[in-house]
């Protein structure tokens, strides 16, 4: 038995590698299979930080992860519970430990992509193989059909932009084969482990998975595979119980991340959603599918419906052919957010098994049958190639044409001869799919999809990570050896530059981010990033107050954009293309207050009078006591004239006429000469139905999305920093805008001043960040508070002294706690939420699962 296995699986990775035969070459010739946008944004970099993270036992936070946060949590959606991502950084750490392999960093994730995927789709097409076989005891067309479901083009898609999604295709069969052991044999073992599995690795697929699974089951329900099925109000009991079971096992990693991903901030989708729409072509030009010629032949051979297995399957297929028109149906597999189309594995799956149940029906496949068949499959085709206007010459389409021609002799063969005619279907089924997936790779992700532009030159260039740039930034962390200080720099339009350079910033990029520091930069602060967009945040709109809050010690910049230099930064080192500038007002990592304001009086005040609030005190949402009294800047628009160039600007309507966009002119008449910037904040909302534009004030650029657009934050209200000018120019592209709620505001920095001088008096002493814990002592001259440059979330635990004491979300997003007068030993430790609560249920819930497993043994009641 072990012996088939083996065979089975040497099959299997034979047919991976045959499938990656284009990315190995692409490989050999320097170039990877990585995505040029979140591949390169995300997935390698995710990699890179979290194996360093866990390679030095460090398993739940990281200071570099944007400006702090729980990466258990927050990177749940990634890789941090993901058993292959963990497989895969335990063999590079024993690599490592014989010294066979180098530094971890975003590169070599990059050039290891290739061979993590052949081995995860080996394992795809064996799990696969071997669950079609016990579905259908006929092991060559098992196969057959589980290289279709792994080298489907959907593994390739999401393997190359967003690998993590194809973990899941793993998953995926054990659910189908434990939900087939409840109901044959009443053994829940196997269902417990693949639910279990498929909820710690990965909830967002989790979710579709069981909604497949619970649609699967209801087609068994009316499709008995077999006489002699247990009864359904039994099997449902064990579903449920075994669910509940699986859920318990799973919380130590589902329960953490699933807040995480609830304590996100994401615009709710506000588009109307069609029901149904006919755009994809998924006969030939479909990026996500592409129906394999044999389940299409077989859809219209009538005898194989009496093969109960393959009636299952081609219901289910046809249901999610249909799930695969519907955005709707896009939208509910994706949390009934914007449709997404992500789910169609399961298609991939669902019609994997019908062609394998129907490669098993082909002794009786009849010549009277096949030619009706082959007429409607030829019908077909050409409806495509003519709806779509297809050029057939095209090598692609040429491809799949010869592809169906040859499907089609092969049956015809095996209609005419009894034996070696059936190995000959295999082989064509086989290698079509094979075919195909080289095909798609070399036309659709390299050449197409940008793959080909990925290569170890870009990577190691300036564009991702240059010498030029490493170096400047290596001689300002040996001259400056302070472990929490943060460098504003940001590679174009990188988030994640900190991470991978290896340094702390101020940006970052993760679909799952911490919902108060959203909150922080697109509401409270309205912080401009320099880009609109959701999952991410970036730098702090050139403000020096916050870089001061936030212990901004350095800004750097292509010299090209020197302009931009916040207020009290002086220039410190500089390289050919870069300077770095060092804050001459920076705060103590570790800031103390006495005054207080109050977060909801601050509400409607501008955002530099809550910048000095938090610069005179702490901000606070519920305060116990007597509150300052609100800063008020003047606003200096009544003083100011507004003038138009190439537009016209009338009852909050900005329209831009010129060709080459126009501009609103703002100038003060009551600024004082001292040195300064202008804070100028107004309502912005493009009337353009679907087209993203670029927003200029002076120097300072930066974009808006379309109002089409799935990754809009819905957020109009915008404020810019500019330095003292006599001006102040909006300039726009031509087009008409909601242009109001125009205010200007001079910040001449006397509080941030004020403030320098008064955190000189006390500081921290003895202050250690190890792991996910931060301990110091400070010691008081009177009762204050204490406020960290540490993002708020729930998971952090505070004692003073050895006792526990209270965290307060202070600043709009950060920690801030009650000290006492004298001395204070503070130790601030962070655990994923309620994870040392689940973890136990996790343990109560393995328990459970051996009783329960041993109990429902075959024969027992």
């Amino acid at each position: 038995m072990k012996k088939k296995y083996v065979i089975i699986y040497a099959a299997s990775l034979l047919a991976s590698i045959l499938a990656h035969a284009f990315f190995v070459k692409e490989w050999s010739d320097g170039r990877y299979m990585t995505g040029p946008g979140d591949g390169l944004a995300q997935m390698v970099v995710f990699k890179k930080l979290l194996f360093e993270q866990y390679t030095h036992g460090n398993f739940f936070y990281n200071y570099t992860f944007g400006l702090g946060g729980g990466t258990f949590s927050q990177l749940g959606y990634y890789f941090s519970a993901s058993f292959l991502f963990l497989a895969s950084a335990a063999v590079v750490w024993l690599l490592q430990g014989v010294q066979l392999i180098g530094e971890a960093d975003a590169l070599f994730w990059a050039e290891s992509a290739v061979l993590i995927s052949m081995i995860k789709l080996s394992l795809i097409i064996f799990t696969a193989a071997s669950v079609f076989h016990y579905l259908l005891k006929h092991r060559a067309a098992s196969f057959t059909g589980a290289v279709l479901y792994g080298a489907s083009i959907i593994y390739f898609r999401h393997e190359a932009y967003w690998e993590f999604f194809t973990d899941t295709m793993i998953w995926l069969p054990l659910l189908v084969l434990g939900a087939e052991k409840i109901m044959r044999e009443r053994r829940p073992a196997w269902f417990i482990i693949a639910c279990s599995m498929t909820l710690i690795n990965n909830f967002y697929f989790a979710y579709i998975n069981l909604i497949f699974i619970a649609i699967y089951v209801l087609f068994r329900w009316l499709i008995r595979l077999e006489q002699h099925e247990e009864k359904r109000w039994i099997q449902c009991r064990m579903f449920i119980v075994s669910g509940l079971i699986s859920f318990g096992i799973s919380a130590a990693a589902f329960v953490p991340v699933v807040y995480g991903y609830v304590n996100n901030l994401r615009p709710p989708y506000r588009e109307n959603i069609e029901w149904l729409h006919f755009d994809d072509n998924i006969l030939f030009t479909s990026r996500i599918i592409i129906l394999p010629a044999v389940f299409l032949l077989f859809l219209f051979i009538l005898s194989f419906y009496k093969n109960r297995v393959f009636r299952l399957f081609a219901g289910l297929s046809l249901l999610f052919i249909l799930f695969h028109f519907s955005p709707y149906a896009a939208s509910a597999f994706n949390g009934f957010s914007a449709p997404q189309n992500r789910f169609e594995y399961v298609l991939a799956f669902t019609i994997a098994g019908a062609a394998a149940a129907g490669l098993s029906q082909l002794t009786k496949l009849k010549l009277k049958e096949l030619l009706p068949a082959t007429v409607l499959v030829l019908l077909l085709y050409l409806y495509h190639i003519q709806r779509y206007e297809l050029d057939i010459g095209k090598p692609a389409n040429q491809s799949i044409l010869l592809l169906l021609f040859l499907t089609i002799a092969a049956l015809f063969a095996a209609v005419f001869a009894k034996k070696w005619t059936k190995v000959a279907v295999y082989g064509v089924v086989i290698l079509s799919t094979l075919f195909v997936a080289n095909t798609y790779q070399k036309y659709a992700l390299s050449e197409g999809g940008g793959l080909d532009s990925v290569t170890k030159a870009y990577l190691m260039g300036e564009e991702y990570k240059g010498q030029e740039s490493s170096e400047l930034i290596r001689r300002l962390q040996k001259e400056d050896d302070d472990p929490l200080m943060r460098i504003d720099w940001m590679n174009g339009v990188r988030n994640n530059t900190p991470i991978i350079y290896g340094f702390n910033g101020f940006s970052a990029y993760s679909s799952i981010l911490n919902k108060h520091l959203l909150t922080f930069y697109w509401h409270d602060l309205s912080i401009d990033m320099g880009r609109e967009s959701v999952s991410r945040y970036a730098s702090l709109g050139d403000r020096a107050n916050l870089y001061s809050l936030l212990y901004g010690k350095y800004y750097m910049t292509e010299k090209t954009n020197e302009a931009s230099v916040p207020y009290g930064f002086k220039k410190n080192l500089e390289s050919e293309h870069y300077a770095v500038y060092e804050n001459q007002y920076m705060l103590p990592f570790v800031k103390t207050a006495d005054a207080i304001y109050s977060e909801s009086e601050l509400d409607k005040s501008p955002v530099l009078a809550k910048e000095q609030a938090m610069l005179a005190g702490i901000v606070v949402a519920d305060p116990s006591g007597e509150t300052e009294q609100a800063p008020k800047p003047a606003d200096l628009i009544p003083e100011s004239d507004i003038t138009t160039k190439h537009a016209r600007y009338q009852n909050g309507r900005l329209t831009v006429t010129g060709e080459n966009g126009g501009e609103l002119n703002i100038t003060p008449k009551q600024a004082s000469s001292a040195p300064g910037d202008y804070y100028v904040s107004f309502y912005l909302k493009s009337k353009a139905k679907d087209k993203g534009f670029r927003l200029r004030v002076n120097d300072y650029a930066t974009t808006r999305k379309s109002n089409q657009s799935i990754y809009k934050t819905g957020v109009n209200d915008i404020t810019i920093r500019v330095p003292k000018s006599e001006h102040i120019s909006i300039k726009l592209p031509e087009g008409t805008y909601e242009l109001k709620n125009i205010a200007l505001y001079e910040e001449n920095y006397e509080t941030l001043k004020s403030a320098v001088r008064q955190n000189k008096t006390e500081k921290a002493d003895k202050l250690k960040w190890d792991k996910n814990q931060l301990t110091f002592a400070y010691h008081l001259s009177k009762d204050k508070y204490i406020m960290l440059p540490i993002p708020y979330e729930k998971g952090w635990e505070l004692k003073i002294n050895g006792k526990k004491q209270p965290i307060k979300k202070a600043d709009y997003a950060f920690i801030g706690f009650q000290a006492q007068k004298g001395d204070n030993h503070i130790e601030l430790t962070y655990y994923p939420p309620y994870f040392k609560q689940s973890a136990l249920l996790s343990a109560v819930s393995l328990l459970l699962a051996v009783f329960y497993i041993r109990r429902k043994k075959p024969g027992s009641k």
